[in-house]
């Protein structure tokens, strides 16, 4: 069944340039995913580095749990802007679709996946089985591979969230957090990844989903 893809192993060989991504985001009413709801899904395709915007899927869902001022404060999303719109379950099925059996792609997805797959295993009896690539954990592979070749140590603590790291190549970030703008900002991140990981020694899907591995 699509978006319950086990895994091809035969897969891991192709290059990073040529393999299908799903690049995705959720705004959520919290993060604690035992007491708190997904209130919007957005998704972009990746073919390698191209990015689909024409296909772009975005949803805004009515949460089972009631809606914070700071939430409403990041994501700009009030109770009345999702009232009317249908339940976690009736996005569920376009939402795996989507995704069909593509590389999962996203910062932090383990977040994202943490509210995800319980609704899906809920609904639809499985969770999520496709791979999973932390733009995170690759831009922290990056920069070791940097330090590395440099000889210089690691310098202090350092600001890790999307924001932060895109403008650091160059992608353009304006306007309150949303779902669809955050994994297109993801997914151009991402893209400029693609294009320096060949020469940190990862060239294939397998040398990826290594690196990439979420925390």
């Amino acid at each position: 069944m699509s978006g319950f893809f086990s895994g091809k192993k035969e897969r891991r060989g192709v290059p990073i340039g040529e393999a299908a991504y799903v690049v995705v985001d959720t705004e959520l009413t919290g993060l604690d995913p035992k007491k708190d709801s997904i209130i919007s899904i957005g998704a972009v395709k990746m073919q390698g580095g191209r990015i689909d915007l024409g296909s772009a899927l975005y949803r805004l869902i009515n949460p089972s749990t009631e809606m914070g001022r700071e939430g409403i404060v990041v994501h700009g999303i009030t109770p009345s802007d999702v009232s009317e719109k249908p339940g976690i379950a009736d996005v569920l099925s376009e939402f795996i679709d989507y995704c069909g059996d593509n590389i999962i792609v996203g910062h932090f997805i383990s977040i994202d996946m943490d509210f995800l797959n319980p609704e899906i295993k809920r609904f639809r009896g499985a969770s999520l089985k496709n791979s999973l690539a932390d733009t995170c954990a690759i831009y922290e592979w990056i920069k070791m591979s940097e330090r590395d070749l440099s000889g210089y140590p690691a310098g202090g603590n350092e600001d890790l969230n999307l924001f932060s790291i895109a403008r650091k190549y160059g992608v353009q970030i304006s306007g309150a957090h949303n779902a669809l703008s955050d994994a297109f900002i993801t997914a151009q991140l991402f893209q400029r990844f693609l294009s320096l990981l060949p020469g940190t020694g990862v060239k294939t899907l397998g040398d990826l989903l290594k690196i990439g591995k979420p925390r």
